[in-house]
């Protein structure tokens, strides 16, 4: 059990979200095509080629720039800069209105877990106060992702890597979480799926860790740090908090 806790964080894709990966080559066209009808209309006459060369869509140029930095670059400001560099400046609306047309498409391959919405009505309950702390190309996308499942009503907070500027495992990130709430590293636990991310990066400033495994595809060979408790399931964790 872990003892002393008063807010409980959570990670959101593989944690409080699945998706189907092998759905993901046909997503990411869909949702190039929805980017570009929006752009089009705007009057950009750039070829995708052309604006992202090799990754081919915005999404892939998104990672590919990001690689395994903390710095979080989000794919508004890199749709802009692209747009920009291209001589094809847009309004900031405009960009947002074309990003809200492609997460329309990837939201369709994220579905909330089974025991999200009982687990999280169960700790706020019990009193514990909840936040999400989570990597995100788009804070927006998290928000209506949230919103659609009817997630977003448990969460006081909403810390995402595009509105932060800096990615898990960066400390800062987690330490947002702890000065919005006001409570000291011990009385906050993190539940990812990332050992990385969420695990030693919550780790690192003090934060009490539960390594939820159910969609984490392999296991770390080598484990520095061990996380206070390991579960298969969300239903699994109310029963580790005292």
């Amino acid at each position: 059990m872990i003892a002393s806790v008063h807010v409980v964080l959570f990670d959101l894709g593989n944690t409080l979200f699945y998706d189907n990966p092998s759905a993901w080559p046909r997503v990411y066209r869909r949702a190039e095509v929805a980017l570009w009808k929006v752009l089009r209309k705007a009057g950009v006459r750039v070829s995708a080629a052309t604006l992202y060369g090799k990754p081919g869509m915005l999404l892939n140029y998104y990672y590919a720039l990001r690689g395994l930095g903390i710095e979080e670059p989000g794919t508004f400001r890199v749709l802009k800069d692209l747009l920009y560099r291209h001589n094809e400046p847009l309004p900031d609306p405009t960009v947002a209105q074309a990003l809200r047309a492609m997460y329309a498409v990837t939201q369709s391959n994220w579905r909330a877990e089974d025991d999200a919405a009982s687990v999280l009505q169960t700790l706020l309950k019990r009193g514990f106060h909840l936040g999400a702390v989570s990597n995100g190309s788009d804070d927006r996308n998290a928000f209506e992702m949230l919103e659609k499942a009817n997630l977003r009503r448990f969460f006081e907070i909403v810390i995402t890597s595009a509105a932060h500027g800096r990615r898990k495992p960066d400390a800062s990130i987690f330490q947002a979480a702890l000065d919005h709430f006001g409570v000291g590293a011990r009385r906050t636990v993190m539940i990812g799926d990332s050992y990385d991310a969420d695990i030693l990066g919550a780790h690192g400033l003090g934060l009490p860790t539960i390594w939820i495994t159910r969609r984490v595809e392999s296991l770390p060979v080598v484990r520095p740090i061990l996380p206070d408790a390991t579960v298969a399931t969300l239903s699994e964790i109310p029963a580790l908090l005292g």
